[in-house]
């Protein structure tokens, strides 16, 4: 998550949550915070994710892992820090448990594809077979007789 976005949720300045991990860079190594680099921040401005505005930011946005998130609660002390903290680690495990759900059933779904390809190429034989006309007694030309 974008250091704005988190501070938007803790509802305090973009400058006052980087000064207090900037206070605290010892509980932020690089797996879980780091600065985003300048070709990432054109991309994101091209995306409207930041403000590309003279009022905007100056300096390159921080990004948070799961765990970076987690460690803002011990830098941010408020019972409102606390409470977002929450929510958003719950909203990690529901991700991930979206994500694992997503796996299991691709894995299920090609394991369908799989046994049912098999079946179903029975089937279009069958129906095929069916389409082929049965091959019709020749009649023999010329007269009846008697």
């Amino acid at each position: 998550m974008l250091d704005a976005d988190l501070a938007a949720l803790y509802q305090v300045e973009t400058r006052a949550l980087v000064q207090a991990v900037k206070r605290n860079l010892d509980r932020f190594p690089a797996d879980f915070m780091f600065q985003l680099t300048a070709p990432e921040v054109r991309i994101l401005r091209s995306h409207d994710v930041i403000s590309s505005s003279w009022g905007g930011r100056r300096t390159r946005p921080y990004a948070f892992t799961e765990q970076g998130v987690a460690m803002l609660s011990s830098v941010l002390r408020s019972e409102r820090a606390v409470r977002v903290n929450i929510e958003v680690m719950r909203t990690f495990v529901r991700l991930r448990e979206v994500l694992a759900s997503h796996v299991d059933l691709a894995r299920k779904l090609a394991t369908l594809e799989r046994k049912y390809d098999r079946q179903l190429k029975v089937v279009f034989s069958a129906i095929r077979a069916l389409m082929t006309p049965a091959p019709s007694p020749k009649s023999k030309i010329g007269f009846r007789t008697g």
